[in-house]
């Protein structure tokens, strides 16, 4: 028997992964790993959300701190200064669009969405870089983006010792996510960290494992856009990588990932409408 959709509720609304969603990513910073992913203006950051939304993103993910490894750390007033910048074109141009902030800091999350009224919290942390986090986002009542990640950004590649990759991240989410619910957030989406204190096997063994965390039933989202563990293995660059992207987010999509987080919107809005296709037409 099919299970019923997930579904979470953003701000009285009913968001459901019936059909997976896309997550288009902004990245107000001048360091982000990927370079085309960079939007430093108000300009830059209307175009980008204008052809993203134009594409049909369901999400926008908006970050004002780079993660990848050795990036310049930033304060919390610059980081809510970057996000705000984004936030208040986002609200002036498209005002119904979902907006996630990508930050690991409950005092920047805070303003956010009391600010400008973010409507998922996407924290790298899990709730391991700052307390308050957890209690942050049972007060505001949102969604939230539990990613698995051991250390911090800095230190973060040399934890990557585990028994089985798989099975310690499902039982580390499992059990942090039961500790949301209890502190009253309803709404929790999981995410395995993809390129987070993991090797590039790691990688595609927790990509392998899709179906064992959608018996969690969370919805899973799946980050690798343009990831170290596309463009090495393949002795390409970052910037080279959109089609092995493409092609890695559609096996996600077929192994039951629930939302995809791209650069590029467009082909992983097509590969979404085209598994629908294949779903529809095989019973798949």
């Amino acid at each position: 028997m099919e299970q019923t959709p997930l579904t979470i509720n953003i701000r009285g609304r009913l968001m459901d992964f019936s059909r997976p969603k896309v997550m288009g990513i902004i990245n107000v910073t001048p360091d982000s790993f990927y370079s085309q992913s960079r939007t430093f203006s108000q300009d830059a950051i209307a175009r980008r959300l204008d052809g993203m939304l134009a594409e049909e993103a369901d999400i926008i993910d908006i970050g004002g701190y780079s993660t990848r490894p050795g990036a310049d750390p930033v304060s919390p007033e610059e980081e809510y200064s970057r996000l705000a910048l984004a936030l208040e074109t986002v609200r002036k141009r498209h005002p119904e669009t979902v907006v996630s902030v990508d930050t690991f800091r409950a005092e920047v999350a805070r303003r956010c969405v009391e600010d400008w009224q973010a409507d998922i919290i996407n924290d790298i942390g899990g709730g391991t870089l700052d307390p308050e986090m957890w209690h942050t986002v049972a007060d505001l009542k949102v969604p939230y983006i539990l990613m698995h990640m051991r250390g911090t950004p800095q230190t973060m590649q040399s934890m990557t010792d585990y028994e089985d990759v798989a099975a310690d991240v499902i039982s580390d989410l499992a059990h942090k996510a039961a500790r949301l619910h209890a502190l009253g957030v309803a709404d929790v989406i999981i995410d395995p960290g993809y390129g987070f204190a993991k090797t590039i096997d790691q990688n595609y063994r927790l990509l392998a494992a899709i179906p064992e965390f959608r018996k969690m039933r969370m919805p899973v989202l799946v980050g690798i856009s343009h990831k170290t563990m596309i463009w090495r293995p393949l002795g390409i660059t970052p910037e080279e990588s959109t089609l092995p992207t493409v092609a890695l987010d559609a096996m996600a999509l077929q192994l039951g990932a629930d939302i995809v987080r791209v650069h590029e919107v467009l082909p992983a809005v097509q590969t979404v409408k085209m598994l629908g296709l294949l779903r529809r037409n095989s019973g798949f």
